[in-house]
């Protein structure tokens, strides 16, 4: 806390006494640097036309795309704020706010943003990126976690398809994976190499949250019964092959025929547009549900779009953001990032709804997309990495039972985050 507060100090010193020419104005004209994280060329292509499309119609205030890594993000963000030489416009994920938000990195939205894109946002999305009294960034991007299924061996199973309307239990997706494995073919790849966003984020559907925050806003962790549910049926059901496997590592053995489906996250569907081989045929299939197959909660942490706090641009980098995020610009970031828009009037557009490609069916899921519990957490990252990403995997792999991941969570997790409540 006192290492933050100063970094904090120091960056806002820099920012009002030190800032750098090129950040001022030049005869009334403003230049804004906006850094994006885009990777796929379709997405980077739409964001740049964007750009371009605004600087065209906005010569006074110019718009510079910079190109950033998800990568290598959090750690160029930290030195850039610390240096005063944050972009002006900052692409991140809800999950990597938090320490941003209360460091003093990231301004305030509340009084910058238009009511029209406040109002077309739903309040659950603005959950995710409300951190104290302040909110810090636009949740525009989000995508829940489906299962990518291979339709010959479904067929051949006659297992129940899964839809929105009626989708599998638990129960019901573990006995279609036992239906599934025969021959060479096993019935599920679940890539676990960062297991803890998908064992957290599927939880909400059986009622776990893992993290409770008190009423003196302190939070614990706790890994009862309807936190259990989700990781046993995944250690029940998980090809011990794939424990190390990150979502694109499955997507060969998929192809030839070794695993029947695939949990992934909806944005994948363009790697497998991209990769999969002639004539293959695949569906997507709505994640499994909680008691009764009711329960089709997901909790997720959308990709958003903040100001620096030491920008001297603000409200001309929040009409950027108002252009951008019109309800026809976030459906086309949507469509180029292969994932579903936060706004009410984007997801109306009708390229989300075709059966192609399965957009129907995520489209279908976004009402049920809720704030992961971990993102107002301070501390989380490092609770997921040197905690529960380890322990999980281990509890995968079978080197520890339910009972030892849960005392690790508790107890050693919650060692980590009590140095951040202090």
């Amino acid at each position: 806390m006192r290492r933050r507060t100063l970094l904090t100090s120091t960056a806002a010193v820099l920012a009002a006494g030190c800032a750098p020419s090129r950040r001022r104005a030049r005869g009334g004209k403003v230049t804004l640097r906006f850094q994006s994280l885009a990777w796929q060329k379709e997405s980077v292509d739409v964001n740049k036309r964007l750009v371009a499309e605004w600087n065209a119609a906005h010569p006074r205030i110019r718009v510079d795309y910079v190109q950033g890594s998800w990568d290598s993000v959090h750690d160029q963000l930290l030195t850039s704020f610390e240096g005063g030489e944050a972009p002006d416009i900052i692409h991140d994920a809800a999950d990597d706010l938090a320490d941003f938000a209360y460091g003093g990195y990231l301004a305030d939205l509340r009084g910058l943003l238009p009511d029209r894109l406040r109002d077309d946002i739903p309040a659950r999305s603005w959950a995710t990126t409300t951190f104290g009294d302040g909110v810090y960034g636009v949740p525009f991007l989000q995508e829940p976690r489906v299962i990518i299924a291979n339709r010959a061996p479904l067929e051949r199973a006659r297992v129940r398809i899964p839809t929105v309307r009626e989708p599998w239990s638990w129960a019901e997706f573990e006995d279609a994976v036992s239906a599934l494995t025969r021959g060479g073919t096993y019935g599920v790849a679940w890539p676990l190499k960062e297991p803890v966003a998908a064992t957290l984020g599927l939880a909400l559907s059986t009622g776990g949250r893992v993290f409770h925050r008190g009423a003196d806003g302190k939070v614990t962790v706790r890994f009862g019964a309807a936190d259990q549910r989700v990781p046993r049926a995944i250690a029940r059901t998980a090809a011990k092959s794939t424990l190390g496997m990150g979502g694109s590592d499955t997507l060969p053995g998929f192809f030839g025929g070794k695993y029947a489906m695939v949990p992934l996250g909806f944005s994948y569907r363009q790697q497998i547009v991209q990769q999969a081989p002639k004539g293959f045929a695949w569906t997507v299939l709505p994640a499994p549900a909680g008691p009764g197959g009711r329960g089709q909660r997901q909790g997720v942490s959308p990709q958003t779009l903040s100001i620096a706090e030491d920008s001297p641009y603000k409200e001309e980098a929040a009409r950027f953001l108002d252009f951008l995020l019109r309800p026809r610009n976030m459906a086309r970031l949507a469509l180029g990032d292969w994932m579903l828009p936060t706004g009410t009037g984007a997801l109306r557009d009708r390229a989300l709804h075709t059966t192609e490609h399965g957009w129907a069916t995520g489209t279908a899921l976004a009402a049920q997309l809720r704030p992961a519990p971990a993102l107002s957490v301070r501390g989380y990252p490092e609770w997921k990495d040197k905690v529960a990403t380890p322990a999980l995997q281990e509890y995968y792999s079978g080197a520890i039972g339910m009972e030892g991941l849960r005392k690790r969570l508790v107890k050693d997790g919650g060692l980590v985050l009590a140095r951040y409540q202090r």
